[in-house]
């Protein structure tokens, strides 16, 4: 089964973008993964193609049309699409590594990418859009937040990492930050590679990385240790 996305974008010249190189674009181009990038205006309203209106009660900005949004995602996704709908959006449920997993384990995602101050409530609600958030920022637009979604799924797609358990024991692996790595050369700037990953003692090593994933995770995201108890 390929991972298929189609994104929904004002902007579909922004796609492959870097999706099309390294790790993603080398797996698009073998056909683990499809990408396809439908333009909204396409849908739009009138000889212009108007696609959004100022927002109802009053307000700055533009927001997108929910009968425009509706016409694209009813063209991108036939009835018997099982890919989960996405919003990209600074007030979605915030991307975690399960949610990923969940993602890349599935047929791919249909990823609408906002834009101006947003999307008329009534297409999310009707079209059931899952909100996603990439963080505790703002974006001019979705696209950028699309893009990161894919990376984080496509590179757990089978076949695209050169090594199947390069991505066990990364960051968020587990619910705790990734430990250090070190390569050669064995000295630098007055700083070594702990004796214990030159060792040869397995078990030491495993235990290092370990005490030491807790440490990074108990400095930089003590949140994450309930979650990993």
């Amino acid at each position: 089964m390929t991972f298929s996305a189609t994104i929904l974008t004002l902007y579909p010249e922004m796609f492959p973008g870097p999706l099309g190189l390294s790790l993603s674009g080398d797996a698009l181009a073998r056909g683990i993964w499809s990408l396809e990038a439908r333009n909204i205006r396409d849908h739009g309203i009138g000889r212009h193609r108007n696609v959004d209106d100022t927002p109802a009660g009053g307000g700055v900005g533009m927001v997108l049309r929910c009968d425009v949004m509706a016409a694209a995602l009813d063209a991108a996704v036939t009835p018997d699409d099982l890919r989960p709908k996405l919003l990209m959006s600074p007030r979605g449920k915030p991307l975690t590594q399960g949610r990923v997993r969940e993602l890349a384990a599935g047929p791919g995602a249909v990823i609408v990418c906002g834009r101006f101050e947003g999307v008329d409530e009534r297409v999310i609600e009707r079209r059931n859009l899952e909100e996603v958030s990439i963080g505790d920022y703002v974006l001019s637009g979705g696209e950028i937040a699309a893009i990161v979604l894919l990376d984080t799924c496509v590179r757990l797609l089978p076949g695209v990492m050169g090594k199947e358990a390069s991505g066990h024991e990364e960051s968020f692996e587990g619910n705790l930050l990734e430990y250090p790595q070190y390569t050669r050369p064995r000295e630098w700037e007055s700083r070594s590679i702990p004796d214990v990953l030159l060792n040869g003692n397995h078990a030491a090593i495993e235990k290092w990385r370990r005490a030491e994933a807790m440490r990074i995770t108990k400095e930089r995201r003590p949140d994450l240790l309930d979650k990993s108890s």
